[in-house]
């Protein structure tokens, strides 16, 4: 009996040592046995087949034999650290690992590494899996990517190309949609003032035309010495009528020397006090009964301005106050100037401009609506905030309705190496 379970526990070992040579001998992985000192002492067909070796080639030898020898030096350090605590585990995983064959080639490895221990000593067995295949495959999914990433940037780039030029597309027919709309609104601004010139015109122009025909026809009455007082009577009311007409186009030829762009800035040295008080001599003939004007001046005699923007802008101003005042009210032109600016202050103590008109007051045809018949075109203070912006300065005013209004008028003491121009 004893005999038997001998017999039995003899075969079932050979039959486990069998398999475990098969395993060995069959296995797809390389199989490598090193001792604790890292000497090859066993290697399985496949590992040999992987190396390039023979068993008798092999063994003995240290495993840098199948490391590549930029590697070689190194691994002895980690081989001597992994047999001072050995464990399983997995090598390549996280780092590209190279073996290396008899012919001296390299191929890309996985190594896993196990530790075991006989009665000849401590032991691990590497086994060894060629990656070759899988490192190519790898390599081609990383090339196509690549190119897929390249070909997504270069599409990405014409998508932001395109979008740029569509961008630039719609921003032009948006630009030449503008520029429609702002030709048409031009269009119909322009036959609007032609409409109101029209109209303005036959009316402003009936009146004066209306007066120098009359007094032209009584004048022809007065023969005699004594209705010399008549005649002059008659004679002064042509002047007016003149006079008016004469301002009602200098208004139109202004305003279309200004929508041509025909009108710019030249500043010359004035004398500012001077030209002041001739402007004043000029306008006093449109001055109601017993109305004054009253000038005072502070500051440097001479300026750099352009004279006869300057002229325009005193001019309709103070005639304002003419007319928007009654006989008898008094008109003040207050003129004071440095090296660096002009300030112009015209007041009067005229029939004001209503709050809700004061908003309107430099639009071009615009009249406050307590203006009555008082003769205009509307275009005065138009052409005045025009002539202003040209000089580069800037007009305010401040105004109650029955107490009068008052004009400020701000402008730079430039010279003409500072501003060039032609009008």
């Amino acid at each position: 009996m004893f005999d038997r379970d001998i017999l039995t526990h003899t075969k079932v070992i050979t039959r486990h040592i069998e398999m475990l040579d098969a395993l060995f001998k069959h296995a797809t992985e390389g199989i490598v046995v090193v001792d604790k000192l890292g000497t090859i002492v066993m290697l399985n067909p496949k590992a040999k087949e992987l190396f390039g070796y023979t068993d008798l080639e092999l063994t003995g030898k240290k495993i840098e034999s199948l490391i590549p020898q930029r590697f070689a030096g190194n691994h002895v350090r980690y081989r001597d650290q992994y047999l001072e605590a050995p464990r399983a585990r997995g090598m390549g995983h996280a780092m590209d690992l190279f073996a290396r064959r008899f012919d001296g080639s390299e191929f890309p490895v996985e190594v896993s590494l196990s530790p075991f221990q006989t009665s000849d000593g401590e032991f691990v067995v590497s086994f060894v899996i060629d990656i070759t295949e899988r490192k190519k495959q790898e390599n081609r999914i990383r090339e196509a990517n690549l190119e897929i990433q390249k070909l997504n940037a270069e599409l990405e780039e014409r998508v932001a190309q395109r979008t740029k030029e569509l961008a630039k597309a719609v921003k032009k027919v948006e630009e030449s949609q503008e520029e429609v709309i702002r030709a048409l609104k031009k269009e119909k601004e322009l036959n609007n003032m032609k409409s109101q010139f029209v109209t303005i015109a036959s009316h402003e122009f009936r009146t004066p035309l209306a007066t120098i025909l009359s007094s032209a026809s009584l004048i022809g009455r007065y023969n005699t010495t004594e209705e010399e007082e008549k005649r002059q009577k008659h004679v002064q009311r042509i002047k007016s009528a003149v006079t008016n007409l004469t301002e009602i186009l200098n208004d139109f030829l202004s305003i279309g020397k200004l929508e041509e762009g025909r009108v710019h800035s030249i500043p010359v040295l004035v004398e500012l006090e001077s030209f002041c008080k001739t402007l004043i001599e000029e306008i006093h003939g449109l001055c109601k009964e017993n109305q004054r004007i009253l000038f005072e001046y502070t500051g440097i005699e001479e300026v750099w301005l352009d004279k006869q923007l300057l002229r325009n802008i005193l001019f309709n101003l103070l005639s304002n106050c003419i007319k928007y005042s009654e006989p008898g009210k008094r008109i003040f032109l207050n003129v004071t100037a440095d090296e660096k600016e002009v300030n112009i202050e015209v007041r009067d103590e005229g029939i004001g401009i209503p709050e809700k008109d004061q908003p309107n007051v430099f639009d071009r045809f615009f009249r406050a609506h307590n203006a009555g018949t008082t003769q205009g075109t509307g275009l005065g203070l138009n052409i005045v905030s025009n002539y202003v912006d040209l000089m580069g300065g800037s007009v305010t005013f401040s105004s109650q309705v029955g107490e009068g209004t008052t004009f400020f008028v701000n402008l730079p003491n430039t010279s003409p190496s500072k501003i060039s121009g032609e009008h």
